[in-house]
Parts: C-alpha cells; structure tokens; sequence
C-alpha cells in the first residue's frame, strides 16, 4: 500500500525525484570511483575536476534525456529501459577518459571503469526494485488462472494477459509431452494430473482453453474431461476474429452447457430449408420466443421475399425485429404487435402481405403456470392454433407449420394437453383437403430457451445457490435453439397432410447431471454427504403439479424414417374433424362461463390420452 502511494505522487514531483536520484547517483559513483583508487587522504579536487564532473554531468542527462530515458513508467521497464541505461553509463565513461587527453587532468585508468560499474548498479537497482515491487504487489491482488495450451494461441493469451491488470497466468496446462514439465515464458507446463495441484497452491478457480484448432466433437470432448475439476472453464474468442481485428485474444467467454450437451450439427438439406422460403413471403408467429426468434434469423439466411413478425410481447418484438432489420437492411421485415386469438387482424396481415409460409411458434409453454392458469393456456394454444390455421386454408397459404411439444405425448399437464388438441385441430383441418399443406413438428426442451431450465440453474449459480432440482431422477431431451430451429425448417417441408415429425432428440439428459455440470463449468463443487466442503447445495424441490419424470417423444412406437437422419415421421391416431369441432365449442362454452373446472375435464374426457394424476415413472 505504501508503493501505491508513491504511484499515486504528482508526476511532476516524481519526475523530479527521478532526475535528481540519477545525478546524486553519477556524482556519488564518480567520486567513489576517485575514493576507492587513490584512498580518502589522497584525494584532492581543483575547479577544472569539479568542472569536468559538472560537465559529464549534463552531457550525461542529456543523452539519456535523447535516448528516452525519462519517458520510461518505473513500474514497468523492460530490458529496453536497462539497456539505454547501460549505454548512457558507457559513453559517460568514455566521456572521461576523452577529458582526462584532451584536458590532461589527472584521472586514473580504472576510475572511468569503476564509475561505470557503480552508477550503471545505482540507476539500474531501485528502478528494478520498484518493478518487482509492483509486480509482486500487482501478483498478489490479481485473480490466478490457468492457460489450457501452451502452443501459439496460449502464449499470446499469456503475454496478453500479463500486461493486463485482471487474470493473471501461473501455469499451462498441455496434453502434449514435449512441452509437460518445462517453461513457457517463464510458466510451468503440466499435465492434467497436476491441475489439482497447482488449484491448490495458487488458489486458482479459472481455466482458460486457449485451443483452436481442434474439431466441435473434440473440443466436446475436451470440456466434458475439463468439466469435473469443478473450475470455472472461459474460451478465447475465435482464432480468425482475433486474427482479423474483430475481437482481442484476452475477450474471454463463458463455456456454454450446449457445448457439452450439444453434438455436431448434421448438414441441413438444402433443398428443404429453401422449398417454404426462398422467394416467399413467410410469417412466423411468436416471432420473439425463443424458438420463434430463432426460426427468423435461419429463415432469413434461406432468402425470403419478406418476414413477418407477429408477436404478443412488445420488447420481445422490438428486439427480433432491430436484430433483423440492421443486419439485413434490404430484406423487407414487417413486425405485427398483436395476439393469435385475433382474427381480423390475422385475416388483414396474411392477405395484404400474400403470405405463403407460415411457422405457428406461438404458445404458452411453462407448466406449472398453465397449471394455474387453464383459461389462458387453452385460448392461446387451442384457439390461437386455430384461428392462424384455419385463416391460413381461407387464404389458402401455401404451408403451414405448427411447432409442438414432446409434452403433447400422453400429457400429464394441461400444457401438454392443449399442444396435443392443437395438434389434431391441425391434423383434422388437413384431412379437409384445402390447398393449403400442414405439417406437425415436435421436439423436446431448447437448452436456453425462456423458461428452460438451464437459464433458472445459471441465475442460482451466480446467486450463490441453492440449484433447485425437482427430483433426483427426473430426465429431459435437449438440443441446441439453432439446431432445434433449422429442424423444424426442413421438417415443415415435408410434410403436407398433417403428418407429426419428431425430432431426433439425442440421448436424454438426467436434470441433477445438468444442474452439477453447469455448476462445476462455473467453478462450484455440489455438496454432499461425501463432500460436505462443496461450494454449492442442491435441493430437490419435489415434482410439480403436472410434471413427468420422463418426456416421450411418440403417442404410437411406430416410427418412420424421412430423407433426413434426425428426422422421423410419427404414425399418431386423428379425429375427424367434426368431433374436434364439437369438443372446441364445449371448451369455448366453458371459458364463456369462466368455468376452468369444467374445461379441465373437457380436456381429461377428450382423446388426448391426458391424465393429470399419472406421475409416467
């Protein structure tokens, strides 16, 4: 604290002490230089000496003011700075032995040597002293990290940030053995097994992967073998935005759990993506969900004539549309501020922009609060489906797409249930033989996505916990937003008579592993009976009302495979549809009379294969 406060000095004042220091330095070292050759009783000084100390002096400042000698911050020299130090001392001594010929003074051979010696120690020391001060001080009060690659990418992140005043690096981390057990600019380069050590010794909680040039599937990997060290794991930017200027090596990021969960995207079929887009004009409703949202910017990228916007939320509208708009100034984006359940204003929307293409990403998804609000749940997800279907035959839009849930499977909550009775409304009105195609696509939970469960675990983790768990085996299928958004592209596109398409979900993933791996990505130990030191509690909430256990992804095991690899049709039953008219008055009649009782048990009494008291264990 005490060398802050000279830091913090006026740089004047400091520049003054400086200068004086150097020339107090140069005349002690001069006349020390006289003391120690001809002893303290044989020294005699006329003016003509005084005058040559006065004059070397000056000369000697001069120079080092020339060689940009005081321009250096003390705090932070290099070899740079000592070097014009030692060349300034040089020609110092050379400027005496030039003044001991020209002037024939007496000055001993070896005082010019021993000057130099001296007063090079005497300029040099404290300088060096205050810089191993600093950085000691600078060591101490920084945040320690380690650097996962050694190889160019890492050494750049080191060099970076050690002249940063935020990480600083204590050591590599390098699965090759030609660096393991040597330096890297003057770091210890280990091997994963000395993690623990080095987390111990130097107190580290952050893991930076400085790795560039490995594949998606290995950096998965990689993360996966990182993540139960249980330290907070940044990644640099990407190698060629650094490279361009776009972003600065010491940009660090958080590891995202789509880059542990997620797998290598299949190539999407071309011809799929571009069959409802390209050159049309397309509507995506809840343009501003998550899925919504993301649909917009992979539609964009398929070159549509124009995109609509229709979206309930304001700020969720306001957003997507200022996304879209600046990077795509000459598409011709339209941004709707309205609800579903409004018919005028769908039939005006979809006639004066001649829709073609229309993605119903529309609807109510979180459980519990459909649970607690039935009425709602079932206007917007039963009757918003309808009317934007219905409209789209009366317009004859050229493709209809609903995006479902794997929650409309044997439903145990009354969201599940509205998403199955939208999806036989769609199935039913497609069996009418309009012009217009419908397709059906159900997939699992979005890792991210608004209300998923990954956000709620983040915000609990940087909270200080506890992670809420509802129970220690409930299970979930997850994918990526893009992943899920280019998927229920290609899929629409092959359907027409209200065929169900399932997405390939991957393996499920048990909910207390995510909550415990995210927690360990974000340098926190879950405690338990075996480790009671954890950093982070978790507790188990208990199932919600109407919450499974085990999402399923097909009502029938029959399955069919499509021309894409992660894509299945599913063979489910239909109702005519007249009797899925008839059960939508009944339910009408029953908001009417604001009886959510009564339209509870519509849904119970219908063919949904809803039961609100299974557990599906």
């Amino acid at each position: 604290m005490q060398l802050q406060k000279v830091f913090e000095l006026d740089p004047r004042l400091k520049h003054t002490i400086v200068i004086v220091w150097d020339s107090l330095a140069m005349i002690f070292a001069l006349l020390f230089s006289y003391w120690v050759r001809i002893g303290i009783d044989a020294w005699e000084f006329d003016g003509l000496d005084w005058a040559v100390v006065a004059a070397n002096l000056i000369f000697t400042q001069s120079l080092m003011v020339f060689l940009g000698h005081y321009q250096q911050i003390i705090r932070y020299i290099n070899l740079r700075a000592l070097y014009i130090i030692v060349l300034s001392m040089a020609l110092s001594a050379l400027y005496l032995f030039a003044a001991k010929y020209a002037l024939n003074i007496f000055i001993p051979s070896t005082v010019p040597l021993i000057y130099f010696l001296v007063a090079t120690v005497l300029i040099s020391a404290p300088r060096l002293l205050v810089q191993a001060s600093a950085q000691a001080q600078n060591y101490k009060m920084r945040e320690k990290c380690i650097i996962f690659g050694a190889a160019e990418a890492g050494r750049s992140l080191a060099t970076t940030l050690k002249a940063g005043n935020d990480l600083m690096p204590v050591a590599f981390i390098d699965d090759k053995r030609v660096y393991q057990g040597k330096q890297v600019l003057g770091l210890p380069v280990g091997a994963r097994s000395d993690i623990p050590e080095l987390v111990e010794k130097h107190g580290v909680n952050k893991m930076l992967l400085a790795v560039h040039n490995t594949s998606a599937e290995r950096r998965k990997e990689l993360i996966a073998e990182l993540e139960p060290f249980a330290i907070e794991l940044l990644s640099i930017p990407n190698i060629q935005d650094v490279i361009s200027g776009k972003s600065r090596i010491d940009e660090l990021r958080e590891i995202k759990i789509e880059e542990l969960l997620g797998r290598d995207p299949v190539p999407p079929i071309t011809a799929l993506l571009d069959i409802n887009i390209r050159g049309k004009n397309v509507m995506v409703t809840g343009a501003g969900g998550s899925i919504g949202s993301e649909l917009c910017r992979q539609i964009v990228k398929c070159g549509p004539k124009s995109l609509t916007l229709f979206e309930l939320s304001e700020y969720n509208l306001y957003q997507i549309e200022n996304e879209l708009t600046r990077k795509y100034p000459e598409l011709e984006v339209k941004a709707i501020l309205a609800s579903v359940q409004d018919s005028e204003i769908l039939r005006m929307v979809i006639d004066t922009n001649s829709i073609q293409t229309i993605y119903h990403a529309a609807a109510y998804k979180h459980v519990p609060m459909i649970e607690h609000n039935i009425a709602a749940g079932i206007r917007n997800n039963i009757f918003g489906t309808a009317n934007v279907a219905l409209i789209a035959a009366e317009y004859e839009v050229e493709k209809f797409v609903l995006v479902s849930t794997d929650k409309a499977v044997r439903p145990t909550n009354v969201m599940g249930a509205t998403k199955r009775f939208a999806e036989l409304f769609v199935q039913g009105i497609a069996e009418m033989h309009s012009e217009t195609e419908y397709a059906i696509v159900r997939f699992g939970n979005v890792l991210g996505s608004s209300g998923s469960v990954v956000p709620l675990f983040s915000k609990q983790i940087r909270d200080g916990g506890p992670i809420t768990v509802t129970h220690p085996d409930i299970i979930r299928y997850f994918m990526t937003i893009p992943e899920a958004a280019l998927l229920v592209i290609q899929a629409g596109a092959m359907g027409a008579d209200g065929e169900v398409f399932v997405l390939d979900m991957g393996e499920p993933v048990k909910i207390v592993d995510l909550a415990t791996k995210m927690a360990h990505l974000l340098g926190h130990t879950i405690r338990t009976p075996d480790q009671p030191a954890g950093s982070m509690e978790l507790v188990f909430s208990g199932l919600r009302p109407g919450e499974k256990l085990y999402e399923e992804l097909l009502i029938d095991d029959a399955e069919t495979g499509t021309q894409h690899p992660l894509i299945m049709g599913a063979n489910e039953v239909k109702m005519d549809f007249s009797e899925v008219v008839m059960l939508l008055d009944k339910l009408n009649f029953s908001l009417v009379n604001n009886n959510e009782v009564e339209a509870k048990d519509i849904l119970i009494e219908a063919p949904l294969a809803y039961s609100p008291s299974s557990s599906k264990v």
